[in-house]
């Protein structure tokens, strides 16, 4: 009911010419060029309204807004607006007053941009119309037809599989363990060890070309002004001629081979 209450404007156009037109004597269309085009019997305003699904078209005063007539419509194309064989500024329209009494009459727009106007106004309110009717018969359609009962039963259950969550035997999935250059590797068996590679024993070159240096020993700075003496002695030893009587190591064969428990005596060379 509110909705019928609602009246809406379609289009307005400020100038449009009314004629009269002599009745329809064959089933051929109506025809402009029989009406007297240069003398046309009012002038006025056309506006276009809609309420509900019914559109009017209303023909007013230019000053006082005073209505001359109206043609309520309830289809288009039809017979309420029909356009003419020979032009397309003109359409032939049906009024209808309160008593239920009609009449056909000419109207007629001088520019075609207004007459397009007002024919693109109609065509767009009844195609709003058919599709309010198509939406409100698919909805009744809808109520009519059988609901789906989607719901669940006393006592039913729905049982899910999606992947790699449980494995048939209700355990978990084993996951994949993927190395370093991608490839996917199985996981070690349940309680196994990995074996380690054993590492190979060093070859007996490798052995021989390791040289471990002596450990040094402390010693006094007595010990280590020997050392620097005794580093000196073969370059006196080289400018000083040496005696062919002169041992070297009498000293130290005398002394390793005559006390054999004891430690041997100081001297200028260092013992490793």
């Amino acid at each position: 009911a509110a909705e019928l209450e609602y009246e809406s404007v379609l289009c307005v156009k400020p100038d449009v010419n009314v004629y009269r037109i002599p009745p329809r004597t064959s089933n051929r269309g109506y025809r402009a060029s029989d009406w007297k085009l240069d003398h046309p019997d009012w002038t006025g305003r056309l506006r276009v309204t809609s309420k509900g699904k019914t559109a009017y078209i209303k023909l007013e005063d230019k000053v006082s807004g005073e209505l001359f007539a109206q043609a309520p419509i309830d289809q288009y194309p039809g017979i309420a607006v029909e356009t003419v064989a020979d032009s397309s500024r003109y359409f032939v329209i049906r009024i209808q007053d309160g008593t239920g009494r009609s009449a056909f009459i000419g109207i007629g727009f001088t520019d075609r941009g207004d007459a397009f106007d007002f024919n693109v106004s109609l065509q767009d309110h009844f195609k709003w119309v058919k599709q309010e009717t198509e939406i409100s018969k698919e909805s009744q359609e809808a109520d009519t037809r059988p609901k789906l009962d989607l719901g669940f039963k006393e006592g039913q259950t729905i049982k899910l599989n999606i992947g790699n969550m449980t494995s048939k035997k209700g355990g978990a999935a084993k996951p994949r363990v993927s190395g370093s250059g991608g490839l996917s590797l199985l996981p070690p068996p349940p309680g196994g060890k990995i074996a380690v590679p054993p590492i190979p024993p060093p070859s007996s070159t490798a052995i021989a070309n390791h040289v471990t240096p002596p450990p040094v020993q402390k010693s006094s700075d007595a010990n280590n002004a020997d050392i620097l003496l005794d580093l000196d002695a073969p370059a006196a030893a080289s400018k000083a001629p040496v005696s062919a009587t002169t041992d070297l190591w009498g000293d130290f064969s005398t002394a390793s081979s005559a006390v054999p428990n004891q430690a041997p005596q100081q001297s200028n060379w260092v013992q490793f």
